[in-house]
Parts: structure tokens; C-alpha cells; sequence
């Protein structure tokens, strides 16, 4: 018997021959009737070249002594050793890769607006910086594919203390940064404190919009010993978990290079290489721990414009372009829905939308499928209180109708005189969407079952005065779900907290329902992830009925890539993953798109 290792592009497989050598019983078996099989098999799973045994021409006698059939199995091991030794040996460090085709470039190149010179993980909620951040610094936790709710990243596990208020994390073994140092609570509690001082608070930063400000509800974290973090809060705040997988809360050290100069490291699957103006070069990190990167280095350019994008994409010198808004060309595009939503909100403390039936006849006279033509490529109809891919969301019940027989009914019951004209109100923003145009149809469906209404169009920043104000009867709006939890979503527009008119005003339609406010505030503070999610779909079934505010659209988030792009899926978030993005030739890959869609992504 005979073992021995099989070499295939992807493993080393175990195999095993039997060596039999011939009897007096078959005086006509050769000795190349043995061998050869043997190694043919050998080099067909390798699919490397064939070596062939010279064929012995004589017959070999049959075996006298066990001394000629050790021979003939040490004479068969030297030969195969001898001929496995000549195949390539991939590094398992670096996992299989393919032949590069001539010319493939193994440099993915990525077009976004924006690109900063110095990449600070915690300077930006939304935009080109955590999209790069996310593939430099690891977070504690992180958000699955194609929705917010979350998984371990640098933390295995976790647990919080009944009252809510600390929250304890057990840190992956063997995680080091970029510049080789182990990483260590310490250096988690170290990250986070980095943030709270005083000359890193500018205007935009992460920190405050998703604790609630600066420390907002964080009160301290503490290193009990090297592979546990515990985060204490001044107040419970369940969004914490969700929150904490954004780049803006990724774990960043500073370390000063060679050349003296000194940056932020972390622990993700790519390092800065190479930074200046409008363009940021990263390498691939060997022996990351989720896996070695697709692509062996990422370069990020910045590309803001349609004629830039388009030029580069044809010159063969851009892979993926993630534009601002929707992309001139059709041609290898993506997209998915955002967290960015519009939505009517209506004053309810003032005539003629303190009726609820009022409130929902409009619910029931907008037709989705209408609206979504003057949203063109922009945005997409939305029929739940939360966008796609965040957790928590209420499946199964439209809120827009479309319903005219339900909308005249509802108006009947509202006794609404035929001759009031309230006002909506939009801001006068044309690009990427075309808002006044959406008020235009929305006036239009509702028009046509004699609830009639004027449109008035203002700069953004009247606009948000006088929702402020509370001076206006209903207005069209826009909210983000920042972090991807429902509260940061449905808190601040629902509760009779946040329906304080002035400055901090978020609750624009100034509605107060102690019910609804009980359930979001027990959500916003249970732990436990299972309760929270039945609060949440309870707390959509309330709005729903009571309609103090109505989805209308979210807005889709866009890509365009290259034919020879593999594995590029859109995240809700718009913070996409892109160690799993490669390049391949064309021809030697199966039919397939040239992006892999992520869930309720459309092409």
C-alpha cells in the first residue's frame, strides 16, 4: 500500500494506490501496466503536465522474494515524490489563485467623490472616507451582507449587565495592526477616548450622531485585562450594538512610520500604502483573519463627474466607480436601496391634518407605482416605515394604497370641505431628485379625488425653518437611518421628546402618543435583541394606523464596474465590503454578471 499527497489548485488531497505486483498466476503483466495508471492519475489532478513513464519493453519476472516487491515500491515512492516536488506550491497564506491572464492587472482601482488625503476613521458619517475606512479598520462587530443587523468581527462575543448600562466584549485572539503590534483592550479603550477630546470634535464627525454627542450617552471604557472591553453608559442605549459595527467606531492606533511622519493603523484586511491628493493606495494584509483579500491592492481615485468616470472606465484605468447619484451610463450598473428615506410629515397639531382620516386618505390616494416613474432612477417607492436591509423592519403591510375607493371614503368620514387648499411643502432641490417635480404627482393623484392642494418650493434651509416652526401643513422630507438601527429612524420622528419646536426639533409633525412613546423608549433600552425587534414592528403597526408621518421613497445608492468585476455587492449602508472584489478575464469565466447582486439590489 502505497499514500501519498495529491496536489490540486486548491489543496493538497490525500491519495492512496495499491502496488500489486504481479503473480505466477499472470505471467503477461509488465511492470508499465503498474506504474503508469498510477501516475497518470497523479498528474491529471494536478492539470499540470503529464509525465509519462518510459515504458519497459521486457516482461519482469515474476517475484521470487518479498526483496522485489520492496524494490518495486521504493523504486514507484522516488518516482512520484520526485515528480510532485516539480508542481508549484501556493502559499496558504495567500489561498489559490489562478493564472494571471496577460495583461490583468492585480490593482483594483476605485472612482469616488471625495477621496481624503488622511484617513481618519471617526472624521465622517457618510460618504467616500468610511467606505475606506471600512476595508483599513476593523470594528468590534460588523454588519452582515446586505443588512444592518450584526455579527463578530474583532469581538467573539458579548454581553450586557441587566440594568443596560455596561456592556462587556471579548476580543479575538491574535489580531494584530498593520504596523505588528498585538491588538489589546487597551488599545480599544484607547481608540475610543481618542475621540472624546476636545481637538478632534469638528463639525460631521461620527461619534456624536451615533452616542447621541460627545461622550453623549458613553461614560466610560475600561481593560479589565487584555482580551476584554467594557463600555459603560450613562443611560441604557441599545442602538449601541448595532451602531458600533460603523467605521466610525472602528479601532484605529496612531503609530509614527519610518520616515517619521504619523498616521492612523488598524486591523483590517488592507493598509495604506500610499497616500496624497485625491488618492489613497492600499495593500493587501497577509493572514488577515476573515480571510485573505480578493485583490492585492485597491487604489482609490477621486472621480466625481459622469465625462471622468466615463473616460476612465473605457481607458481601462477605473474598475468601479460609486457615483454620488444615478450614473449617466446603463451599462454595468448596480444599485440598491439606501438608508437615506423621504417622507411626507404632516403638522397634526393644526387643521387641516389633526384628522387622522384625513392623514390616512392621503396614505390611500398615492399610488406607488405612479410615484415611482417621477422618482425615475433616483429613488424607489417605499411601502414600510424602514428601508430595506435594516433589521427590525415590518413586512407584509403597504402603507401606500392606491386605493381611490378607500380615499373617498376616508374623506367623507373626514367631512374635508372641498374648497381648503392646504400647502405642500418641498424644497426646490432638482438633482439627483427631482423633489418639486414629486410634489407635482403627489398633487396630482390626490387632485384627482378632490383633495386639492398648492405646492410651495424654498431653498433647503427655509425649508428646515419652517418645519422647524412648526409653520406649515404638510412637507416633504428626508431622513437617514445613520448606523442602521430603527431607532436612530423612528425615535426622533415619532416621539413626543424630539416634537420640541426650534433648533433641535426632529419630530416635525409634533405628534404625541404616550403609547407610542413607551414602546420606542423600551426598545431604545432592552438588551435583548429579540424584544427589541417585536417593539419595533409593534411600534410600525401604530404609526401605520395613526399616519403622523408617510414613507414615500428611498433613495438607491449606485455603482458602476468593469465586466472583468467579480464579487462587488452593495450594502445598505453605502460602507460596501470590497475584500471580496476581484478582477478576471473575461473569457475565462463562466457567464455570469459583472457584479454580484446583493439582496433587493436591482440592475
Amino acid at each position: 500500500m502505497l499514500n501519498f499527497l495529491c496536489f490540486s489548485p486548491t489543496q493538497w488531497l490525500p491519495c492512496q494506490s495499491v502496488i500489486t505486483p504481479p503473480v505466477a498466476s499472470a505471467p503477461g503483466l509488465k511492470y508499465e501496466q503498474v506504474l503508469y495508471p498510477i501516475v497518470a492519475v497523479l498528474c491529471r489532478r494536478n492539470e499540470w503536465q503529464e509525465y509519462r513513464v518510459p515504458r519497459i519493453k521486457a516482461q519482469m519476472p515474476p517475484p521470487t522474494s518479498g526483496r522485489v516487491a520492496a524494490f518495486l515500491t521504493l523504486l514507484v515512492t522516488i518516482l512520484v515524490t520526485i515528480l510532485v516536488a516539480r508542481a508549484p506550491v501556493i502559499s496558504s497564506a495567500q489561498g489559490p489563485s489562478a493564472p494571471q491572464a496577460p495583461g490583468l492587472r492585480r490593482e483594483l482601482r476605485i472612482g469616488a467623490p471625495g477621496v481624503p488625503a488622511v484617513l481618519d476613521p471617526g472624521s465622517a458619517l457618510e460618504g467616500t472616507t468610511p467606505l475606506i475606512a471600512r476595508q483599513v479598520f476593523d470594528t468590534l462587530v460588523a454588519w452582515r451582507e446586505g443588512s444592518t443587523d450584526i455579527e463578530p468581527a474583532l469581538a467573539t462575543r458579548w454581553n450586557a449587565s441587566r440594568d443596560g448600562l455596561v456592556w462587556s466584549f471579548t476580543l479575538r485572539e491574535g489580531v494584530r495592526f498593520h504596523d505588528g503590534s498585538p491588538l489589546t483592550s487597551l488599545d480599544v479603550a484607547i481608540s475610543f477616548e481618542r475621540q472624546l477630546r476636545p481637538d478632534v470634535q469638528t463639525a460631521g464627525r461620527a461619534w456624536p450622531a451615533l452616542l447621541r454627542g460627545a461622550p453623549g450617552v458613553m461614560k466610560e471604557v475600561r481593560a479589565p485585562n487584555a482580551r476584554t472591553v467594557e463600555i459603560v453608559l450613562a443611560q441604557p442605549y441599545a442602538a449601541l450594538l448595532t451602531v458600533l459595527a460603523h467605521p466610525g467606531l472602528a479601532v484605529a492606533k496612531y503609530s509614527t512610520t519610518a520616515d517619521g511622519a504619523g498616521r492612523f493603523v488598524g486591523t483590517g484586511p488592507y493598509r495604506v500604502v500610499d497616500a496624497s491628493s485625491g488618492r489613497l493606495a492600499l495593500e493587501a494584509v497577509p493572514g488577515h483573519w476573515a480571510g485573505q483579500p480578493k485583490s492585492e491592492r485597491m487604489v482609490f481615485l477621486d472621480v466625481s463627474a459622469d465625462d471622468h468616470a466615463e473616460s476612465e472606465l473605457d481607458a481601462r484605468s477605473l474598475d468601479v466607480w460609486f457615483p454620488a447619484g444615478p450614473p449617466r451610463r446603463n451599462e454595468g450598473t448596480l444599485s440598491a436601496p439606501g438608508l437615506r428615506i423621504g417622507y411626507l410629515t404632516f403638522q397634526t397639531e393644526k387643521e387641516p391634518f389633526s384628522r387622522k382620516t384625513l392623514r390616512q386618505a392621503v396614505a390611500a390616494g398615492l399610488d406607488p407605482a405612479i410615484l415611482g416613474l417621477s422618482l425615475e432612477r433616483a429613488a424607489l417607492p417605499l411601502q414600510s416605515f424602514l428601508p430595506t436591509g435594516v433589521w427590525a423592519r415590518r413586512e407584509g403591510s403597504p402603507i401606500l394604497g392606491g386605493s381611490r375607493t378607500t380615499m373617498r371614503a376616508l374623506l367623507r368620514e373626514s367631512r374635508w370641505p372641498k374648497e381648503a387648499r392646504p400647502t405642500l411643502l418641498v424644497a426646490a432641490e432638482t438633482a439627483p431628485l427631482n423633489l418639486p417635480r414629486l410634489a407635482e404627482t403627489i398633487q396630482l393623484l390626490l387632485g384627482a379625488d378632490d383633495l386639492s392642494l398648492n405646492v410651495q418650493a424654498e431653498p433647503e434651509p427655509t425649508v428646515r425653518t419652517l418645519l422647524q416652526a412648526g409653520a406649515y401643513d404638510f412637507a416633504l422630507a428626508e431622513a437617514s437611518v445613520i448606523g442602521g438601527d430603527p431607532h436612530l429612524l423612528l425615535y426622533p420622528l415619532s416621539t413626543s421628546e424630539a416634537a420640541t419646536k426650534g433648533p433641535r426639533a426632529l419630530n416635525f409633525s409634533f405628534y404625541r402618543n404616550p403609547r407610542l412613546d413607551d414602546v420606542l423608549i423600551r426598545a431604545s433600552q432592552l438588551s435583548f435583541r429579540t424584544e427589541r425587534q417585536r417593539l419595533y414592528q409593534r411600534a410600525q403597526g401604530l404609526l401605520a394606523e395613526e399616519v403622523p408621518w408617510l414613507p414615500i421613497y428611498v433613495r438607491l445608492q449606485w455603482a458602476v464596474a468593469r465586466p472583468e468585476v467579480r464579487g462587488l455587492r452593495l450594502h445598505p449602508t453605502g460602507i460596501h465590503r470590497l475584500d471580496t472584489v476581484s478582477l478576471e478575464p473575461s473569457a475565462a469565466v463562466s457567464p455570469a454578471p459583472a457584479v454580484s447582486p446583493a439582496p433587493a439590489a436591482t440592475r
